[in-house]
């Protein structure tokens, strides 16, 4: 059986990601070791084994050029499911993190996007 355990965002700033995805996003690092001009950096909601994200750099051309393609249409790269949408939407919000999308329901779900400051749309989700 196949199983996801990694997978990554591209990221303009890696020491600023990992600054935001753990300071301010909560989530626990993993690893980070230097590979050559850049790192293997991975994070991961803390006590959760099952899924690691990997924090990549955005140096290739085509991947900056995709990443500001999907930041500037407005479309998420990520999605981060929440138990408390509203909670954790107030508890960013107070972080001073900049939602584009305020929690809305939007059919069996409520969502909210907000940007990572590294280039990325990010949504949270919550099932209905």
């Amino acid at each position: 059986m196949l199983q996801i355990k990694l997978t990554s965002v591209m990221v303009e700033d890696q020491t600023k990601a990992l600054a935001f995805y753990t300071d301010v996003l909560g989530f626990e690092k993993r690893m980070d070791f230097p590979v050559g001009e850049y790192r293997w950096i991975t994070v991961a909601a803390k006590g959760r084994d099952d899924l690691e994200l990997a924090l990549e750099p955005n140096a290739n051309p085509a991947a900056r050029a995709f990443q500001q393609a999907m930041f500037a249409q407005g479309i998420p790269l990520a999605s981060f499911q929440s138990t408390d949408l509203d909670a954790d939407y107030a508890r960013l919000h107070g972080k001073g993190v900049a939602f584009t999308m305020s929690p809305t329901v939007a059919g069996t779900v409520k969502v909210a996007v907000f940007s990572d400051t590294v280039g990325n749309l990010i949504q949270l989700h919550q099932p209905l």
